[in-house]
């Protein structure tokens, strides 16, 4: 049954690359985030993306039933590509055809749609002021 999350965004310094980072827990315990930076890191490696010029966000979900990291990032002009790692028993996996985003992490990237639309995607992009831009609902 749905029920609204917390979602708390984190200090600008969390990623050095300027990622936006936002946390959403199932429960009202805080998410303990050096769970997720490690596997975060290997993601964004695994990527040839230049992350410090890059509009990008990560939600660091701690679910019901496992630990879900959706990196998300703005290229091709008006395109949000996603990963989506999530911890089971083998550890850290990205298969979308086995996992994917919720319907809680929707609304981090609504938000983030309309923070790229009004701070990237005019006459003047400004990426101080789209990663300045965070959702913050608790």
């Amino acid at each position: 049954m749905y029920r609204p999350r917390p979602i708390v965004n984190l200090p600008a310094d969390t990623d050095a690359d300027g990622i936006k980072v936002y946390t959403i827990a199932a429960s009202d315990a805080a998410v303990d985030i050096s769970r997720y930076l490690p596997r975060m890191a290997a993601m964004k490696s695994a990527r040839a993306i230049a992350w410090s010029s890059t509009p990008s966000f990560a939600i660091c979900h701690e679910a019901a039933q496992a630990r879900y990291l959706v990196l998300g990032w703005w290229g091709n002009d008006n395109e949000m590509f996603i990963a989506v790692a999530v911890e089971d028993a083998t550890g850290w996996v990205e298969d979308m055809s086995r996992y994917s985003f919720c319907l809680w992490d929707m609304e981090v990237m609504w938000y983030e749609r309309n923070a790229f639309v009004d701070w990237m995607y005019g006459a003047v992009p400004n990426l101080d002021a789209y990663r300045a831009d965070r959702l913050c609902k608790t």
